[in-house]
């Protein structure tokens, strides 16, 4: 069994990765900064995409590949990218290995250098954009509305699992249209995507809004983000939508013949989540105990437990509990009975709540003579004995109060960490409480740069509701139209 969890209020970061850990999630590879996917981790990440993937087709997107190695003259061709990019790039330069011939094992062979170097994919725009220009001839070839599923390459010297490593696996969307309106129209949908199955399904109350022009995506002209805020008072970026203009058609000259028989540069999206995602349901719900998964994203929603003395008492239980299984699964319901007879019954509880289980059947003698079973949900720790005649319509409608229960605790909490500031004190005492933060900024890039410098908080975002609202800025006192949200973040 593992050993027990710090605390989250002891160390909360310590918390986080031992959790990551002992949950049988991820753990670190031997390759620096990234990260091996455990069979329970990535079954939980197959939850997630299958879902989005579902609701991408929904909205009309369909799925392609892109390659992972782009020319490096491609990133050259967007200034801003390039710029933004360029820090993070693993780039290969040769293809080929030799053996040394002063003995010091294999090397590169330096006769094999690449004509043009190549960029691991940190992200797909200027490759994509490339191969949309032979795609684009006229309006009749729009939209495009095309997503990848791929994994990307972003060099990070600090990492953390699931939060930022240096390789990650995500979704990218890439589509091109018409006109400005129909481009900014789908930017926006895909924001709501993200949201609604942030909420409907990771029960994780985000916040909707654009970013500043300092946290904008390179070569985007406006980012739309979900923001989310995590139990230890720190906020997570968990979801971007880029309208990115006409930048990138005009950095590889994609051009459309329009209805009037002209010609003019397409306009584009991008949009993109990742395993990001894996980290931000860890800490919206997770206790001390271990994780706290939401049914509709849970790998297994039930897991049966039998206790029993003896071979008997073991067959005779553990058919009730697989006959009990199969209403459950007839029902739509992803079950597990655990009839492991080299394990305790208490090794088995502590294990299946340190993974998060949601609900947790269990049957002894007692019961099977008796006709009740035993029902824990893993959100509450609270038990109850209830009919097993009932049990799947019980089960199910627990279910979903499991799933309701824990978004509604995550938005209250959200709730409750949210601070209105009027003045410089008031600021800087709200961070130290964590959460986010409304706030007035004068709208000018070195102040926020200022206020990122003397506190470590951003700009999360400026929320897609807020109101106009004249004030003051906390640091400067210049005028400002409208408050935005500050906070610290991962």
């Amino acid at each position: 069994m593992a050993s027990k969890l710090t605390s989250r209020e002891a160390d909360y970061s310590k918390w986080y990765n031992e959790l990551v850990v002992q949950a049988d999630l991820a753990q670190h590879s031997d390759v620096k900064g990234c990260m091996v996917i455990k069979p329970y981790g990535f079954a939980i990440w197959e939850r997630m995409k299958a879902v989005l993937d579902e609701m991408f087709k929904e909205t009309g997107h369909v799925n392609a590949y892109f390659p992972l190695f782009i020319p490096k003259s491609y990133f050259s061709k967007e200034a801003s990218h390039v710029e933004g990019f360029a820090k993070e790039c693993a780039v290969v330069t040769h293809y080929r290995l030799m053996n040394d011939p002063d003995g010091n094992g294999v090397v590169v062979d330096p006769s094999a250098k690449l004509e043009e170097e190549l960029i691991v994919r940190p992200t797909s725009e200027t490759i994509i954009w490339n191969t949309y220009k032979n795609w684009i001839q006229s309006y009749r070839d729009l939209p495009l509305l095309i997503n990848q599923w791929a994994n990307v390459v972003r060099w990070e010297m600090r990492t953390r699992l699931f939060l930022r490593t240096s390789e990650f696996l995500w979704q990218e969307g890439h589509t091109a249209h018409e006109t400005s309106d129909e481009a900014v129209e789908e930017a926006r949908r895909m924001l709501d995507v993200y949201a609604d199955f942030a909420e409907q399904w990771m029960a994780m109350p985000v916040l909707k809004g654009v970013k500043s022009a300092n946290e904008r995506f390179a070569g985007a002209l406006d980012t739309y983000c979900i923001e989310a805020m995590m139990q230890d008072g720190k906020a997570l970026q968990a979801g971007t939508s880029h309208f990115l203009g006409q930048n990138f058609a005009k950095a590889f000259d994609v051009k459309f013949a329009t209805r009037d028989g002209g010609q003019e540069l397409v306009w584009a999206t991008s949009w993109g989540v990742s395993t990001r995602l894996m980290g931000a349901l860890i800490m919206t719900h997770s206790d001390d105990a271990g994780l706290v998964l939401p049914p509709k994203l849970a790998p297994i929603e039930v897991v049966l437990v039998p206790i029993y003395k003896g071979e008997e008492q073991m067959a005779e239980i553990v058919g009730a509990l697989k006959g009990i299984a199969d209403e459950l699964k007839a029902a739509g319901l992803r079950v597990k009975v655990d009839d492991d007879d080299s394990k305790r019954s208490g090794w088995k509880f502590a294990e299946h709540e340190l993974k998060g289980v949601p609900v947790r059947l269990a049957m002894g003698p007692r019961d099977l003579a008796g006709g009740t079973i035993e029902v824990a949900r893993r959100d509450t720790q609270t038990k109850s004995v209830v009919e097993a005649a009932g049990i799947t319509a019980h089960v199910k409608s627990l279910l979903d109060e499991i799933q309701q229960s824990l978004f509604d605790r995550a938005a209250q909490r959200t709730q409750e960490t949210t601070t209105r500031v009027e003045t410089w004190d008031e600021f800087n005492a709200a961070l130290e409480t964590g959460g986010f933060i409304e706030a007035h900024w004068d709208g000018t890039s070195e102040t926020e740069e200022l206020i990122k410098k003397e506190t470590k908080a951003t700009i999360r975002c400026i929320p897609l509701d807020a109101k106009d609202e004249p004030g003051a800025c906390i640091r400067t006192g210049a005028p400002s139209k409208q408050r935005v949200v500050f906070a610290r973040a991962y």
